[in-house]
Order: structure tokens, then C-alpha cells, then sequence
């Protein structure tokens, strides 16, 4: 279903400075219905914040729903491009999705923003000057997480992730910095939520710990599973297991849980402190990782346009490469493959009068980049 918002398109502080001729037109394609809507919603809702505080006329905004299909993805990217006459598009959410339209994008000449998916293929040999990963790139967090239970002094555990792009990421990922033992490796159905099997093989694993990534409603049921499991191993997992939505639909089961993100709403900087009281007063609820990441994918955007027309694609391209905005996250940067150079941190699931949510406790990684860059010539 099309919905199409026409709003603010420069940061207020910046107006003056405004380079564009006509309002830049951003696809927006992101999940809104179905398993991991969740997501979507809080991406575009981010994004719509940002947009919103902006200002002025300068951006059109038109927003699809992908179903977390990439069939889908893909012929509405290609309705934007050539019908609605696009600039820029963003708002993916899975890898997959991301996998079969970032490629088509770029080479129709367009802008892509990626406000979630980072799949390992499009920061390696597969980047180009057009695609911009706002978040992370995939493997990032699992590294952080591979990091940390490495520090805690596991030595021999069991590591899970579903079986597509990021699931593939994450794995590989963890194990770059986890030097123990595995226990055991799993690759799970996508969309998968009876994990009796998986529960059973932990068990009789002899594993001191589990690590696992399981984004949406597949992290909720697996979590509820093991707490009644009574396995009762330490677990380890990226954000997108322990992220904001998640943690209100686990309840209990996740507290104390430590989880690695490159955000959090109790980071220290002025940008982050606005956004989150902003984001509650607009949609009555705490911001997750994905809201956060879609209002700095707005703001990069922002930035770019009050420096250049999306028309003069070298200078714009120049402009996004030099993140000229207050990030939520504080310290961020594009490395040379367009990827973030970020800290990562580790969170612990705690209770805040009936709300579930994260703390900081610790920094896994500083100015973290990806494994893939070297392999990027652009």
C-alpha cells in the first residue's frame, strides 16, 4: 500500500544553506506487515523524525511496503525508479531483500542508504560509489559479541543464526573474535519459531554459553524456549536479539542478557538525549536501534542535500562521504568502502519500573570498521 508523505527536507540550522534546485524524492522500501514489521516500522518511523524536525520543502518522502519479500522489493524499486523518478532510496531492513535490490539501484545511476541491512557482499567486492551503509556492516555487532565472550572467558560455546546473508555475517563474524571452542553451529530456518530441536542439541552440547542472532519475532520465540528450558547458560547475542520491541514481548527471560550494539538511548551526547525524549513524545514509546538508525539515515541525507544538488552526483556523493551530522551514536565516520567506522558497546537487559530495556556496561570494540574494505575498489 502506498502512502506518501511530502515533508521537511533541510536541517532547521542550516537552511540558508540549502543547494537544492527541486525537492529530492527518497524511496523508501521497508517491511510494514508480516513477521519483522516491527522493524520496518520503527526504521520508518525514525527516519520520519528526522524529516519532520527538518524544516522545510525540500524532500518527498514515498514509503512502500516490501512484505519481506524480495520479489516485492524489487518491483517497487523498480516503480520508483522509473515512474516516480527517485533520487535516493533506503529502508531495507533484511539482507536478503538488500541483496537483490541494492545491485539493480546502483546501477541505475541512484543513491542507496542502507538504514539496516550490511551483507558482506556489497562491502567488499561488491561496493559501489552509490551505496552507503548507515548502520553497520553485518558481521560488526558479532564481532563485538565474539569480542566479549572472549573477555568473559567462555571456552567452549554454541552458536546459532538463521541461514540468509546476515545470518551467514553473523556467524562468521562472532567466530573472527571468538578464539574458544564451538560447541556447536547452527544455521536455522529464516522466519523459524519452534526451536525444540536446537534446544535439545545445546543441551547435550556440553556448552558454557550460547551465542545466538535471531532478529524479530524469531528472537522472541527462542528466547521464551530457553528460559523454559531451564538450560540456564550464559547468553550472548548482538542488539537485534535484545532490542527494544524484543524485549517487551520476552519479559524476564532476557534480563541481565549481554548484548552488543553500536547504540543505545543511554549513550552521552546531546543529538542522542533529544532523539530519544523526541521519539517518545511522538509515537509514545522508547526508540529501538532500528528508529535510531533510520533517523540517522535521514539526517546523513539532510546533510548532504544542504551541501549539494543530488543532480551533481560527485558532489553529493562527496557530501554523504563526509557525515557532516550529529549521529545518535557520537563518533561516526564512512570508511573507504562507504561502510561506518563506529565504537561498539556492551548492554545488559535490566528493568526500569515495568519497562524492559538496555544499559550500557562496557566498550567491545573502538573505532571499529569491517573486515571487507580492503577488498573494495571504488
Amino acid at each position: 500500500m502506498l502512502k506518501q508523505f511530502a515533508a521537511a527536507a533541510s536541517l532547521v540550522a542550516i537552511l540558508a544553506g540549502a543547494a537544492q534546485a527541486e525537492p529530492v524524492k527518497v524511496g523508501m522500501i521497508t517491511t510494514l506487515s508480516g513477521g519483522g514489521a516491527g522493524l520496518g516500522i520503527d526504521a520508518r518511523d525514525g527516519f520520519m523524525l528526522a524529516v519532520k524536525q527538518a524544516g522545510n520543502k525540500d524532500l518527498e518522502v514515498i514509503i512502500e511496503d516490501d512484505q519481506r519479500k524480495p520479489d516485492v522489493a524489487v518491483q517497487l524499486a523498480d516503480k520508483m525508479i522509473q515512474s516516480d523518478k527517485v533520487d535516493v532510496l533506503t529502508g531495507i531492513i533484511w539482507s536478503n531483500l538488500a541483496m537483490a535490490v541494492v545491485p539493480s539501484v546502483t546501477a541505475q545511476g541512484k543513491f542507496y542508504l542502507s538504514p539496516n541491512a550490511g551483507p558482506s557482499a556489497l562491502a567488499g567486492k561488491g561496493c559501489h560509489p552509490n551505496y552507503f551503509s548507515v548502520a553497520y556492516q553485518n558481521d560488526n555487532l558479532h564481532e563485538a559479541a565474539g569480542a566479549y565472550s572472549k573477555e568473559a572467558g567462555f571456552k567452549k560455546t554454541f552458536i546459532l543464526a538463521p541461514n540468509y546473508p546476515a545470518g551467514q555475517d553473523s556467524l562468521t563474524g562472532f567466530k573472527r573474535y571468538y578464539d574458544g571452542e564451538l560447541a556447536g553451529e547452527i544455521y536455522t530456518k529464516l522466519g523459524q519459531t519452534d526451536y525444540a530441536a536446537e534446544l535439545a542439541q545445546i543441551r547435550a552440547s556440553g556448552a558454557d554459553s550460547v551465542f545466538f542472532f535471531l532478529p524479530g519475532g524469531m528472537g522472541i520465540s527462542f528466547l521464551k524456549q530457553y528460559a523454559d528450558s531451564g538450560i540456564g547458560l550464559p547468553v550472548v547475542g548482538p542488539a537485534f536479539s535484545f532490542d527494544q520491541g524484543i524485549l517487551q514481548a520476552v519479559g524476564d527471560a532476557a534480563l541481565g542478557v549481554k548484548n552488543t550494539s553500536q547504540w543505545s538511548k543511554d549513550i552521552d551526547n546531546d543529538a542522542n538525549k533529544a532523539f530519544v525524549e523526541s521519539f517518545q513524545a511522538e509515537y509514545g514509546r522508547l526508540p529501538s536501534l532500528y528508529a535510531a538508525q533510520g533517523f540517522d539515515t535521514a539526517n546523513l541525507l539532510l546533510s548532504a542535500m544542504a551541501k549539494s544538488d543530488v543532480t551533481d552526483a560527485d558532489a553529493f556523493r562527496a557530501a554523504l562521504e563526509a557525515a557532516d551530522f550529529p549521529s545518535v551514536r557520537g563518533k561516526f565516520s564512512f570508511g573507504p568502502n562507504h561502510h561506518p567506522i563506529q565504537d561498539i558497546y556492551v548492554r545488559e537487559v535490566i528493568k526500569e519500573g515495568d519497562v524492559y530495556t538496555n544499559k550500557i556496561v562496557g566498550t567491545a570494540l573502538t573505532d571499529h570498521g569491517d573486515a571487507y574494505s580492503d577488498e573494495c575498489k571504488m
